[in-house]
């Protein structure tokens, strides 16, 4: 794991209001991209962006344990206010579906014994609010990721840049979400 300065208050993006930082999580069992994105107002920072990976030929549940430790420790280094996961969708391998539901239980689960909120978002979802096309490609979405973060370049693996989709899609979300629970902001 590549690991960044820990996110301040005052840190990745200074300016007017607080602060809000947000894990997006992209599970999966040989490798979990994770972004931490820092909201200021309006204005989008990324702060970290990477993967977890664990070796093909380990067995599931020493390599659901390293997915599990490895969170655990990018929350305690950067602790955010919350995470967001991609929900899981249809898949042809049924043997692959499983396992990605229980690498997805173990993020819910480490995200939970941490004490964070989380929040669970369909793929068209996170097209949809960072692309604003429900059945944009890959490539599409990974460029209005960059544009948004305000990067010149962003060359990261597909799981990592995927994190930061999702975490990009909640930060757009909260305000509805919140509005519709009778929260505010």
């Amino acid at each position: 794991m590549q690991q960044q300065p820990a996110h301040t208050p005052g840190g990745p993006s200074s300016g007017q209001g607080a602060t809000r930082l947000t894990l997006g999580i992209d599970p999966g069992t040989g490798i979990v991209g994770y972004a931490l994105v820092a909201e200021r107002g309006s204005a989008l920072t990324l702060v970290a962006c990477d993967t977890i990976t664990t070796p093909a030929k380990m067995p599931l549940p020493q390599r659901l344990q390293r997915i599990y430790h490895g969170l655990l420790e990018i929350i305690e280094h950067y602790q955010p206010q919350d995470v967001a996961v991609e929900q899981l969708f249809f898949a042809r391998n049924v043997t692959t579906a499983m396992a990605v539901g229980q690498a997805r239980g173990v993020v819910l689960l480490a995200a939970v014994n941490s004490g964070l909120e989380v929040s669970e978002y369909t793929p068209m979802q996170v097209k949809q609010a960072v692309h604003g096309y429900g059945n944009a490609t890959k490539q599409q979405v990974a460029e209005m990721v960059r544009i948004l973060l305000g990067q010149p370049t962003l060359h990261k693996v597909d799981d990592a840049m995927d994190a930061a989709a999702i975490a990009i899609c909640h930060l757009h979300s909260l305000p509805q979400t919140r509005l519709l629970e009778g929260k505010g902001r």
